[in-house]
């Protein structure tokens, strides 16, 4: 292998996708100056690292981690074939971010597999949202401390998408979330732990919320996601794994990972519904959420 890995070192360290090759027992042996850029961790940070070690705590859509069990590195070199998926990172930030990852065995000259390489690519549709913020930031519309759009933003942008319901049907979903125990986190670890804890929450919703939709900060801990030409499935899945993400994000205080949940009520407009009417309605189905026992999902669709 350390021969293989010599003799392609220039193509590696030139490609656009983030690689990393792993040796049979899934140690790091190869990370890619892509693969820096995309996840913050550096070659020196990772090589020789094992999978297992969890750095980048890979989770599916429904939450499960995946470098601990169900490695999909495992499953292409146990059946000697390539495989995609679609999975979500932890970047060394703290935040969840979508990637793409194509993994393919890692054969000698006799054709026996040795190790496995993984190519992955940042699925977040951010050239979207981040326009909108340039936007935003000329309009002195964004949150400055998360670089969300705040509450001004939200509520023109709920207004308009309320007056293109009435005049072409177009349904408009909202959901409102809260972080559990907030005021604790600042009591515990200071208020710039708090803050980190907000820049952390804001990041993954916003590298998780599509180009057609639009979240920010309402105020405090309060977050609102507006989906347009929701569904009640799509709606339920977008506000599902926002919660899902932020619950699986962390960052390190004195060498422990500290994360926070979130309580989220979603609602879909109904007919003549007023902004405020949302809103409310969507702020009350959060503190349904609360007195379920926080972490999860309610919804009045």
């Amino acid at each position: 292998m350390d021969l293989f890995l010599s003799d392609y070192a220039e193509i590696f360290e030139n490609l656009f996708e983030g690689l990393y090759v792993v040796d049979r027992n899934r140690v790091i042996r190869r990370w890619n100056r892509a693969a820096e850029q995309l996840t913050g961790f550096t070659a020196e940070e990772m090589i020789g690292r094992r999978c297992e070690d969890n750095l980048l705590n890979h989770v599916d859509g429904h939450g499960r981690q995946l470098c601990i069990s169900n490695c999909p590195l495992v499953e292409a070199m146990n059946e000697g074939q390539a495989l995609e998926n679609e999975v979500f990172l932890h970047h060394k930030d703290g935040h969840r971010m979508p990637v793409r990852v194509r993994i393919n065995p890692l054969r000698d000259r006799c054709g026996e597999v040795v190790g496995a390489t993984e190519l992955f690519v940042d699925m977040s549709e951010m050239s979207g949202i981040m326009q909108q913020v340039e936007d935003l930031k000329r309009q002195t519309l964004t949150d400055r401390l998360t670089g969300l759009p705040n509450r001004a933003c939200l509520e023109g942008e709920l207004q308009r998408s309320l007056d293109e319901y009435k005049r072409y049907g177009w349904p408009v979903g909202l959901f409102f979330m809260d972080i559990d125990h907030f005021k604790a986190v600042n009591d515990t670890y200071g208020h710039e732990r708090g803050d980190d804890i907000l820049r952390l929450v804001a990041t993954t919703l916003a590298h998780n919320c599509r180009a057609s939709d639009i979240v920010g900060r309402w105020g405090g801990e309060e977050f609102v996601g507006l989906v347009r030409n929701a569904t009640t499935a799509s709606l339920l899945q977008v506000a599902e794994r926002s919660r899902m993400l932020v619950e699986q994000s962390f960052i390190m205080v004195d060498g422990r990972p500290l994360n926070v949940t979130l309580s989220v009520g979603a609602a879909l407009v109904r007919e003549g519904e007023s902004a405020a009417g949302l809103v409310r309605r969507a702020d009350h189905l959060m503190f349904e959420s609360k007195h379920k026992g926080r972490n999860c999902v309610s919804a009045d669709v």
